[in-house]
Parts: structure tokens; sequence; C-alpha cells
């Protein structure tokens, strides 16, 4: 079972990156992950708080798979004790100097995805467009300028 959103963004990949990969900011404007701690790097684990519409705030526990600067970070989750299994994406595609496309979503398996992820559907899908909306107006908010340093960005 997968779930995306795209959206188009006026500004730099730069720019994305910079709001994206700052996790401590997250707090002040992602609606999805209203909080957000760890470092970006292969193999770390972040510590998300997770926030659906519609359903309790969950507390997670991701690991980072990959991750690039400018361009994407993928993390994996299992929940329901391993019965389902996710793999994240927050993807950045550079179509020119200022302007880009933004995907966020997650791609589900395992013998309970049909039975947990599938009546969540609706909610998983606004809270994916929450997220991309909420970072389009950040970063064309110009929260997002700064220089290009992918290790100062991602830790």
């Amino acid at each position: 079972m997968r779930f995306e959103h795209r959206i188009g963004i006026q500004a730099s990949a730069d720019d994305i990156w910079t709001v994206l990969s700052d996790l401590e900011g997250w707090a002040d404007w992602n609606p999805l992950y209203p909080r957000a701690a760890g470092v970006i790097r292969i193999g770390e684990t972040l510590d998300l708080d997770l926030a659906l519409p519609g359903l309790p705030l969950q507390t997670i526990q991701p690991r980072i798979l990959d991750w690039a600067p400018y361009d994407h970070i993928h993390w994996r989750h299992t929940t329901a004790r391993g019965w389902i299994q996710s793999i994240r994406f927050l993807e950045i595609e550079e179509l020119g100097p200022t302007n880009c496309i933004f995907s966020n979503g997650e791609i589900f398996s395992g013998l309970a995805t049909r039975f947990v992820v599938r009546p969540q559907r609706r909610a998983i899908r606004a809270g994916f467009e929450s997220l991309g909306e909420a970072l389009k107006a950040r970063v064309e908010q110009g929260a997002g300028m700064s220089a290009r340093d992918p290790q100062a960005a991602a830790g």
C-alpha cells in the first residue's frame, strides 16, 4: 500500500533542504511531526511525534535508511510488533534554480497492513498534504534561505 503527496514549491532545492533538514525546527511549521529530534545520518534513529489528523498522537522511532543533501531523506519504521513495516520518503526534485517538486509519502507492507493502515488512509493522505502545504508556505516565506552546507544541516 502506497501513499504520496506531491507539491510544487517556488524555491531552490537548497532552501527546501535547509528547512527540511532542521529537525529541531520542525516544531515551528510541521503539523504532521510537531516534535522531531535526532540526526540525519544513515543508521541513526529519529525520535518523532506523529500527529495524523483525527488520530491520537504517537511517538515513533524510525531508522534513517538513506539521505542525500538537497535531495531526499528515507526512513524505515516498524509497528504492530513487526506486522507492519514502512518506508517513508521526503524527496526534493529540482526542476529549475527556483522551483522544485516536493514529494512525501510512505510505502507500507506486512500482514497487518490491510487491517491497520487501510482504515487510516484518509488521515494519512491528509497528514501528507498538510506537511507538503506547510513546507511550501515556510520555504516560500523565505525561512529556508542559507548557504549550501550539508554537514551543518544534517549534523
